[in-house]
């Protein structure tokens, strides 16, 4: 019956939060042993009760006043500078545009959104096929979650005690790249474009003012990754100061930004961070039931009877997230799995730091991966050129991303060199 109202509410287009809330009510109403029903709210507003939580918000309201400062296309002429001469150069741009982008925002939907509205018609524009353009920038924007700062980092250290998360943003900045760097080869072993007309897209004049104007925009990941670093600042407190430098970024230097447009985009941010932090609260009153039940205890102790090689565990962990991220959205499968998942694998001897990037890896695929792709739907909706059209120029992206993914899970080091160089 609990199974049914959940996935009958997830197949009726119910938000993933209420479904599961249904859910819960009607096994603490209706079950073998019925509990009180007011165990649900209670536990949800547990879930909700941490200090670091406010980092979500504060972080989601960064990324909306960036996008609305003009900040995307400094961005994008500063990776013009960099890569745009190479081979391929505008989808180059695309992909290191993105991992600009990631350090500001840390949402791929973010990335996929801003970067999309600009380079899909462009690319176009350029002698590439629309539905490229539009896969590159959903497969690029994977790139935002993993490198730092991120929201899905903090939600995974508040699940795993004892994993920090300047440990964790450290992590993912290897991945990250490495992910840029196997895009980027990608398309240029793959990509027949007229070099003229792609050339044309780029700068020829400026180069140097277009890199003047990309500092103050990467700036802030430096101040924001690097005061959590030195520990001057908590990741709630950094998220306010991100807010804070995109403000007067926005309102005070490219002004770009009227007083009047600001309750709009607090309104913006407000309904994306509820989007979120609903997801946490209903998962966190089923991780009690689970919990209460003895749930993950059970799971571990087959595992650990039946499994008895981490790197067979590793495989079978990665096709588990890749196919719970083809049906749940990537934060939501985060928070249902990896209190049970991560147990499991501190006791096969995996790295916490390693598994919790690999997890965060994993999950964010699902974003560009139908039927639930958050990514694809934006990339889609910019674009305008068809599901299953879309769907066919992203495959090799994502054996790219798969590819990457199987580097990280059998070369820790890959992963968890740079903490360790620099003491975490």
């Amino acid at each position: 019956m609990v199974y049914a109202v959940l996935i009958a509410g997830l197949v009726a287009g119910v938000p993933i939060a209420i479904a599961i809330i249904a859910a819960l009510l009607v096994f603490m109403g209706l079950g073998e042993a019925p509990y009180s029903l007011r165990i649900v709210p209670t536990e949800m507003f547990k879930g909700l009760n941490s200090f670091p939580l406010l980092a979500i918000p504060l972080f989601v309201l960064a990324g909306e006043v960036m996008n609305e400062s003009g900040i995307t296309s400094r961005i994008i002429a500063f990776a013009s500078v960099l890569v745009g001469r190479l081979r391929a150069g505008l989808a180059l741009v695309n992909i290191w545009a993105s991992v600009i982008f990631a350090g500001l925002s840390g949402s791929a939907v973010a990335d996929t959104s801003a970067i999309g509205r600009v380079f899909i018609p462009e690319m176009e524009k350029h002698g590439y096929d629309r539905s490229f353009a539009a896969a590159l920038t959903a497969a690029s924007s994977v790139i935002g979650p993993i490198i730092p700062p991120s929201i899905p980092v903090i939600i995974y250290a508040l699940i795993v005690s004892g994993v920090s998360v300047p440990a964790l943003f450290m992590a993912g900045v290897v991945p990250g790249l490495l992910l840029a760097i196997f895009l980027s080869g990608y398309v240029m072993m793959t990509v027949k474009v007229d070099p003229e007309a792609a050339a044309a897209a780029v700068p020829q004049e400026g180069a140097g003012r277009a890199l003047l104007a990309g500092i103050l925009p990467l700036l802030m990941p430096v101040f924001v990754v690097g005061s959590i670093l030195l520990g001057v600042v908590t990741p709630t407190e950094a998220a306010s100061f991100a807010v804070a430098y995109a403000l007067v970024l926005g309102v005070l230097v490219y002004r770009n930004i009227p007083l009047r447009a600001l309750p709009g985009i607090f309104t913006a941010a407000m309904r994306d961070s509820a989007m979120i932090l609903i997801i946490i609260a209903a998962v966190s009153a089923a991780n009690w039931l689970l919990t209460y039940n003895r749930v993950p205890n059970m799971l571990t102790d087959w595992v650990l009877g039946n499994v008895n090689s981490k790197n067979t565990f590793l495989i079978a962990v990665i096709l588990l997230f890749l196919l719970v991220g083809l049906f749940l959205e990537g934060i939501a499968a985060m928070l249902v799995l990896v209190p049970i998942m991560h147990p499991i694998a501190v006791s096969m001897g995996v790295d916490p730091v390693h598994f919790g990037i690999l997890v965060i890896f994993n999950l964010m695929i699902g974003l560009i991966t139908p039927p639930l792709g958050l990514c694809l739907f934006v990339a889609e909706g910019v674009a305008q050129v068809g599901m299953a059209r879309l769907i066919r120029s992203i495959v090799p992206f994502f054996l790219v991303e798969v590819l990457v993914l199987l580097i990280l899970t059998f070369v820790p080091e890959t992963v968890i060199w740079l903490p360790r160089v620099l003491g975490y």
